[in-house]
């Protein structure tokens, strides 16, 4: 009756929307009439040029895996470089020769890495390649090698080692040995992390060409497991990190060490003996190697004695692996089969990423030998990332010269971004090796004599401090607390000015790291600035808050750069001896001359004006929005800013407000004009006076956030109206004159806003003369002050309410208020707005996540003070005792004190000279679960002014719904705790559920800069909007575009490439070109995993989409075990309970119910018909589209009576909400009155039956399963996928192109293979994009809003 699931037309979504009967409602029966014409139109050419695709290039479909990451760019390169590529044929010693494809402006070195990275040549690393006899550097670019062309031939010649080659060769196999081990990544080592896709995949997904048809009625088992089913209780944490298979490692070798009889002595230097070796092989045989400058051998030396001779026989082979493939049978054959593996993982699961991501969970690891890992530790390991050996960075000149690069062309500038990031991201890695090291107490202080906390250090050529109150300086401001935030405000300043990007004017690269308590600030070093005295130093701004200050032209003239972008004002104030002196900057930012001629900028912390909601003035009243919201409060540190996202919101509100002032007084004028022009001067003034009292008022705010969508298209009017008429009448420049007045402006001419950051900062006089002005700025942060609390927490409510925006997580959260400019320390204030809201209910999920955020920040504040009294010996007693009281139910956990024959007793004569971590008072053993509790409760109130209603963590879940895992998840997160992977028994009374060894390790938590790739974004954005204009090609090249600058700048890995690729994979879903979506999709899945965290609400989100596109490819169990991941990771991170789980649902319950699983598919058809019920109201569009849901089921059950109320259910919505007359409303109808026609044919046949007993005549009743085409059409519409359906002529329009374009491939079909799949694809019948089903917003701060 419907189409047999085998015959599915490929390109299926495309073809159901174009018939109206078809769309979204009931295209259960009725919706068959019309298929014959579907098939006809769609089913005829793209399938058979479908088939046609697939049979002629089978390579396509399964290209993931070939292609390393930076290989999918040649295709569109064509902006940045004109070059093709060429392939060469490589010849190494002992395999076959292959060919390689390289291009022109590569260098020769990446030969060197593809060839160590080959499965046949990975265990080479000293070698070099010759062209006909000649050598060819290592650094030269392919393009300037003489005689190198297509077809060539590089020989591999082996080259003798020196002690550096030999160190890199030992380092690389164990690279090799080490390739599928997790360690490093759950040890967050060397930009390692994890990945869990493969697991879930089993294997690749690219082969789905290959998969035989009518795969979707083997049997496969879809019964998840119980935790993950609607209405479960459990949360267990096992499955965060499912074992791999390749994880248990095939054991190759027992042992490889250096050995002890390093280094060689003199005579057997001159020997050519390099290093010695350890070896234990996997058969138990113990051997000691030679490394030599031609190689490795066998020596006869043992633990105990030293003999280096060789030993006979000595089977020297230039590789280590050639010698123990010589000795070790095992070692032979488990190597290949690691390396086979190795080659055969996605490159996405092995590239590093530029920032390390630490696990908060890690299962119990045995502790391995590992000589490369015991080396690092014990030598300084300064050397060792460098090219130049023994040579440390210069920091401060790499980050410098990177920025001074020429930036005139898209290629300059690529070079420029590139190498920005590039050191940025290495500089990010030292600063936190060196902060930890200074911290664990391992890193001599350049003032030893001082008292601990006014220690600094310096490192690696970087200079770190820590996050106390030093001399006094931050007296007047908080003292310790304003001395721990004033290095993050600092940070912000910084990227701030990097990304306004002023020539001539220079930051330093600033990191600050949080680790056991401490905040530690790492900055690159000025060149000269330790020679000399600050005082003599700095020659603008001022080193004591403002007693003394200088200015300085130059830095003027740079300042004044970045002033406008800022919305900084220029600005003058009194020094000590009374003299003005002009600025452009907050008195603190400190202007220094290098001893390189550079000019630095540095203590930025008061880029931004201060917020004064937190910063009670004497004799200054708050607007009466800010009064009403109970503010002022005093904060603990007067550092409080507002942030850079909020002084931005600010102006543009201010500039639409002048726009309509300004136009609002032409237009009256042109209208008085018309009239009669001599009634002018008596009807002008009296129009504009009133206007200044009203913009900061809140009804001006809220009526503006309503308009303020059409609101932009009008100022685009208003603008054009006033641009006609300017300065011809003197009137119209009296009216933008006062319009200019009424908003704050500082130009009376134009509309121009800025702050004076100097404003309420204590010490700091203004001259007589700025009086007025300094008027209008307190004024103008009075109003930002207001805006925020009328404005902006209000705008973000509603988003939440319209799930414009749907944060999962703490993280995700705070993300979205950050994008709003409102501080974390107004998490209490939104709580306060979300529980007065009228629809509080729908605000569930974001009340939950908002009480955890503030119980866990709280937590968090309280155990950073906690830890500074806690020794490195006693951490993991500490921090487990720490989450005992804060999560466990047992009452009085006890915690377990260092054995005191380790604390020695003579310990307090050195008091000053201790390490920072190296406290020995053991307070922090007497804390209680209530002293915890009642300490975080204080704290709520203090901080975030908000009552919390608990006393324990049990009245806390009990209260407001919250889970225990999701808490340790979250405090985990924000201080850095990693602990062991099982099941913890938090509501045991018997016992704690911590134990010391359940706590792995702490690592730190790290703030920097995140340099953007400017070019690339714009591709991006111009990309998006193509899209959204429905022309999916063209937007299709330009985010192909985006995606190769991207990695050009960022390489592989980056949260911007990842938005890009899901981009990209939807784009190709939508255009029919499934294996393409599924391709882009799953590097998408991979990389949010690895640069983001495998529980982040983003991979969350990509888990989802994948799934999508596998069930549209026809991998059913593929789609379902993706499906239950996500929505064991949203069980996990968040709970049931949240308006994405709707989504989740009615994914999993129909592609059950594809696969017949009806009583599976109901289970969660309902709970998803439950959670839309409350969170989008019973009246949704939403809602009528779940009730559609179950009802289909049930009509699959033959259980009429069930799907006849719930299709009736929604047939009222819809009537209700569009009207009779309403497709959607009408194929409701029409399905209720087919569901009748069936149940009365079941009644007939049941009433045979009962009449005419077993003897009955009675025909088979056709109960079919749902087509895949129909469930697919479902998927599409409830994923916000909608596919714009045509007018009849555009259909008798496109019929006539099919034919056509079919006569042409039927004509070339012998010249030439089909070309694109969907050039059927009329271009601008593209896409809607439903938003409400897109929680972008919800994401790393750094990725592109991207829709979708």
């Amino acid at each position: 009756m419907v189409i047999k699931t085998d015959e599915l037309p490929v390109a299926a979504p495309a073809d159901g929307a174009r018939e109206p009967s078809s769309q979204a409602g009931g295209k259960g029966r009725p919706g068959a009439a019309a298929l014959p014409s579907v098939v006809l139109l769609n089913g005829d050419c793209p399938e058979s040029l479908k088939r046609e695709e697939r049979a002629t290039e089978p390579p396509r479909e399964n290209g993931l895996d070939e292609s390393e990451p930076g290989e999918e760019t040649t295709g569109q390169e064509v902006i940045v470089i004109q070059d093709t590529g060429f392939s060469v044929k490589i010849l190494a010693p002992g395999i076959e020769p292959f060919s390689l494809q390289v291009s022109p402006q590569e260098m020769v070195q990446e030969i060197h890495q593809v060839l160590m990275d080959r499965e046949d040549t990975c265990h080479r690393t000293c070698f070099s390649l010759h062209l006909d006899g000649n050598m060819l550097d290592h650094f030269s670019e392919l393009r300037s090698v003489e005689g190198l062309q297509e077809g060539s031939v590089l020989r591999v010649v082996e080259e003798p080692y020196t002690v550096r080659e030999a160190r890199i060769h030992v380092r690389h196999v164990r690279d090799l040995l080490k390739s599928l081990d997790p360690s490093d990544a759950f040890n967050g080592v060397d930009c390692n992390s994890l990945s869990f896709l493969s697991v879930f995949t089993d294997g690749d997904l690219g082969d789905s060409g290959k998969r035989k048809k009518g795969l979707e009625m083997d049997p496969i088992d879809c019964t998840p497991p119980e935790y993950i089913l609607p209405g479960s209780r459990e949360r267990p944490l096992c499955p965060l990190q499912p074992q791999n298979r390749d994880w248990k490692p095939l054991q190759c070798l027992k042992v490889l060490t250096m050995s002890g009889w390093n280094p060689p002595p003199g005579n057997r230097k001159m020997h050519g003996d390099l290093m010695y070796l350890f070896v234990i092989t996997a058969e138990d045989r113990q051997v000691s190697i030679t490394a030599s400058t031609r190689g490795f051998y066998l020596n006869q030396s043992t633990a105990y004695h030293f003999n280096p001779k060789p030993a006979s026989p000595r089977f020297l082979s230039h590789s280590l692996v050639e010698l123990l493939n010589q000795i070790s049978p095992t070692f032979k054959k488990n190597f290949a089969v690691l390396q086979k593996k190795r080659v055969q993982r996605h490159p996405f699961e092995r590239i590093a990423t530029p920032f390390q991501v630490y696990s908060w969970t890690a299962p119990q690891a045995e502790h391995a030998m590992d000589c490369v890992r015991a080396e690092d530790a014990y030598t300084s390991r300064l050397g060792y990332e460098e090219h130049i050996p023994g040579q440390t960075r210069d920091w401060n000149e790499e980050l410098q010269t990177t920025r001074e690069l020429p930036r005139k062309n898209l290629p300059e500038r690529l070079l420029r971004e590139r190498a920005i990031f590039k050191v940025h991201s290495d500089f990010t890695a030292a600063a936190t090796r060196g902060a930890m090291a200074v911290i664990d107490g391992n890193v001599m202080a350049i003032n030893p004599s001082e008292e601990t906390k006014m220690q600094m250090f310096i490192w690696n050529n970087i200079f770190f401090s820590l996050g106390f109150d030093v001399r006094d300086h931050y007296k007047d401001f908080g003292g310790d607390v304003a001395a721990y935030v004033a290095p993050t405000n600092d940070l912000n300043g910084v990227r701030t000015y990097n990304a306004v990007d002023v020539e001539g004017l220079y930051t330093l690269g600033t990191v600050v790291v949080d680790y056991r308590g401490y905040r530690v600030t790492a900055q690159s070093i000025i060149p000269g600035i330790l020679e000399r005295d600050q005082e003599q130093s700095v020659i603008y701004g001022s080193i004591d808050f403002g007693k003394t200050v200088m200015s300085h032209p130059r830095y003027l003239e740079l300042l004044e750069r970045t002033s406008r972008p800022l919305k900084i004002l220029r600005h003058r104030v009194l020094n000590d001896r009374g003299e003005e002196v002009e600025l452009c900057s907050s008195v603190e930012c400190k202007g220094i001359i290098g001893n390189d001629g550079r000019h630095y900028i540095l203590d930025l912390l008061r880029t931004f004006p201060p917020d004064l909601n937190f910063l009670p003035v004497p004799g200054e009243t708050l607007p009466e929005e800010c009064t009403r919201a109970g503010f002022p409060r005093a904060h603990r540190h007067k550092l409080c800013c507002l942030r850079q996202e909020l002084v931005d919101a600010f102006v543009e509100h201010r500039y639409l407000l002048f726009m309509k002032l300004a136009a609002l007084q032409l237009m009256q004028q042109k209208a008085s004009k018309m009239e009669n022009p001599t009634s002018l001067e008596n009807g002008d003034p009296p129009s504009s006076e009133p206007k200044p009292e009203d913009p900061p008022g809140p009804e001006a705010g809220s009526e503006e956030e309503g308009g303020s969508a059409s609101g932009l298209a009008k100022v685009k009017e208003l603008a054009e109206t006033i641009a006609s008429d300017d300065g011809t009448d003197p009137r119209s420049r009296e009216v933008i004159r006062n319009a200019c007045k009424a908003v704050g402006s500082i130009s009376c001419t134009a509309f121009d806003v800025r702050f004076n950051p100097d404003i309420f900062s204590p010490g700091v006089r203004f001259p007589e003369s700025c009086q007025e002005e300094v008027r209008d700025q307190k004024q103008l942060l009075k109003d930002a002050a207001a805006f925020l609390l009328s404005c902006q927490i209000p705008g973000l409510v509603k988003d939440c309410i319209d799930h414009a925006v749907l944060p999962m997580d703490g993280a995700t959260l705070a993300e979205v208020m950050r994008q709003r400019g409102i501080n974390m320390r107004y998490l209490g204030k939104v709580l306060d707005l979300v529980l007065r809201s009228p629809a509080r209910e729908q605000l569930d999920h974001i009340y939950k996540i908002g009480i955890g955020e503030l119980i866990t920040r709280s937590a968090k504040h309280i155990f950073k003070t906690y830890l500074q009294g806690v020794e490195l010996s006693g951490l993991s007693a500490a921090i487990s005792h720490f989450l005992n009281c804060f999560l466990s139910s047992y009452p009085n956990p006890v915690a377990h004190l260092p054995a005191d024959e380790l604390i020695s007793k003579k310990r307090n004569r050195r008091r000053r000279n201790r390490p920072p971590g190296a406290a020995d008072n053991t307070a922090w053993a007497v804390m209680t679960p209530q002293e915890l509790w009642k300490n975080i409760c204080q704290e709520a109130k203090n901080y975030f002014g908000f009552s919390l209603e608990c006393e324990t963590v049990d009245q806390a879940v009990e209260t407001y719904g919250l889970q225990k895992i999701t808490l340790l998840r979250e405090i985990s997160l924000k201080t850095g705790i990693q602990i062991l992977l099982k099941e913890y028994s938090f509501d045991s009374r018997h016992k704690p559920a911590f134990t010391e060894e359940d706590v792995l390790n702490i690592f730190p938590v790290v703030k920097h800069v995140n340099p953007k790739a400017s070019d690339a974004f714009h591709f991006f954005q111009s990309g998006q909007a193509k899209v959204q204009q429905g022309f999916l090609k063209e937007g299709c090249e330009l985010i192909n575009e985006a995606l190769n600058l991207f990695n050009n700048v960022y390489g592989a890995m980056h949260v911007e490439i990842c938005a890009c690729l899901r981009l990209l994979a939807r784009l190709h879903y939508i255009m029919g070109d499934y294996a393409e979506a599924l391709s882009n999709q799953q590097k998408a899945v991979l990389m949010s995993e690895r640069v983001m965290g495998i529980e982040h609400p983003n991979t969350i989100q990509e888990y989802m989409h994948l799934a999508l596109y596998c069930f549209a490819s026809s991998q059913l169990s593929t789609a379902l075990s993706l499906l239950y991941r996500a929505r064991y990771l949203t069980l996990l991170v968040f709970g049931e309970d949240h308006p994405e789980m709707a989504l989740l649902d009615n994914n999993i319950g129909l592609v059950l119910h594809g696969v017949m699983e009806y009583d599976l598919s109901l289970r969660f058809l309902e709970n998803a018909l439950a959670v839309s019920t409350k969170y989008h109201g019973p009246k949704s569009l939403k809602v009528a589209l779940s009730h559609h849901l179950v009802a289909r089921v049930y009509e699959s059950k033959a259980e009429f009576r069930s799907a006849l109320q719930h299709e009736k259910e929604g047939y009222t919505i819809y009537k209700t909400q569009l009207g009779e007359d309403h497709e959607k409303t009408k194929e409701s109808s029409e399905y209720l009155k087919c569901l009748t026609q069936q149940a009365v044919a079941l009644q007939r046949t049941m009433n045979e039956i009962y009449r005419n007993g077993s003897s009955a005549n009675i025909p088979p009743l056709k109960f079919t399963a749902p087509s895949m085409a129909s469930v697919l059409e479902q998927l599409n519409v409830i994923n916000g996928i909608l596919f714009i359906p045509l007018s009849q002529k555009d259909l008798e329009n496109l019929k006539a192109e099919v034919a056509r374009r079919h006569q042409l491939q039927e004509a070339g079909r012998n010249r030439d293979k089909a070309e694109e799949p969907m050039a059927t694809e009329p271009e601008p019948a593209g896409v809607l994009e439903d938003s409400a089903s897109q929680p972008q917003a919800a994401k790393d701060p750094s990725s592109p809003g991207l829709q979708g």
